[in-house]
């Protein structure tokens, strides 16, 4: 009965940890369940060994429809707020969105020694759209699934609703902020600058290959400290949501189980609230940071 119970438990896990992949799957590719593939076609994967055999130019359809989705819902209340601004002290929502631009702005002033107007909406972006996604987290585990589930008919149906716990997408951002930091680097330094500063720092002109490898390993380490932050505590913060529902669900009879486990489901999304907020305020901190530090000469 406890192997039986952990094989359910982990099945559960996998099931909720994995995203909907659309891929391609080549010519006479044995599917799950014994199908073979008559011909070569996109289709969704139908278990993880599929979407990893999909490679690299598979899609994550679910983490690209919900990160496009929530990008949308932030363009849409901003400029609906914006459009109506009038003169005198806001209220209501507006007042929120206008605590919020000024807080982003107050952290960029404080940072930036040159001026640039890109600086400002780029934090305020991430800031929001990071908190959007993130937010995802809280919104009870197996709701949107079943709900996804129930539309499609489709029981056995992948669907992964917290966009920042997919690499791709944390690394995709840290990637756009990774390009933006070179360019300003050499932007405002020149091409000789920028090299320079890569080359002669921090130990001059005689221990160039040293001075290299040192300022490659911290340039590069940027992009990825930015990626792996956001998504191993959100990624986590996932698990323990997982963690909790098959933990109780199993140790526990059905309906002291429910109970007991969204007592527990309640307190962790109240704690996990901080981090959400948290992860999102350090990625945009460390944007701002990364890139006024392109726009100083050493």
């Amino acid at each position: 009965m406890a192997s039986g119970t952990e094989l359910t438990s982990n099945s559960y896990l996998q099931h909720h940890l994995q995203n909907l992949v659309l891929g391609k799957l080549p010519e006479g590719y044995e599917r799950a369940g014994g199908h073979i593939v008559e011909h070569s076609s996109w289709t969704f994967a139908h278990s993880p060994q599929e979407a990893l055999d999909m490679g690299f130019w598979s899609l994550n359809v679910d983490t690209m429809g919900w990160s496009i989705f929530l990008g949308m819902i932030f363009c849409f209340f901003f400029y609906r707020v914006a459009k109506k601004v009038e003169s005198g002290a806001p209220s209501g929502f507006a007042n929120l969105i206008e605590m919020t631009v000024e807080f982003v702005n107050k952290n960029v002033n404080d940072i930036m020694t040159v001026k640039n107007p890109l600086i400002g909406p780029l934090a305020l972006t991430i800031f929001i759209w990071i908190t959007l996604m993130n937010t995802m987290d809280i919104v009870p585990v197996d709701l949107l699934p079943l709900i996804a589930q129930f539309v499609t008919g489709n029981e056995h149906l992948y669907f992964k609703v917290v966009p920042t716990t997919d690499p791709n997408i944390t690394f995709g951002l840290s990637l756009g902020v990774f390009i933006l930091i070179i360019y300003y680097s050499i932007k405002m330094k020149g091409v000789g600058g920028f090299i320079g500063e890569l080359a002669f720092q921090p130990f001059g002109k005689y221990m160039i290959p040293f001075n290299l490898i040192l300022e490659g390993i911290g340039l590069l380490a940027k992009p990825v400290s930015l990626a792996l932050r956001l998504f191993g505590n959100l990624y986590a913060g996932e698990l323990i949501f997982l963690l909790i529902a098959t933990l109780i669900g199993s140790a526990l009879p059905y309906f002291i189980g429910t109970i007991f486990g969204g007592a527990l489901q309640f307190v962790w999304a109240v704690f996990h609230i901080l981090i959400i907020l948290l992860q999102a305020f350090v990625f945009m901190m460390l944007t701002i940071v990364y890139l006024a530090m392109a726009h100083e000469h050493h």
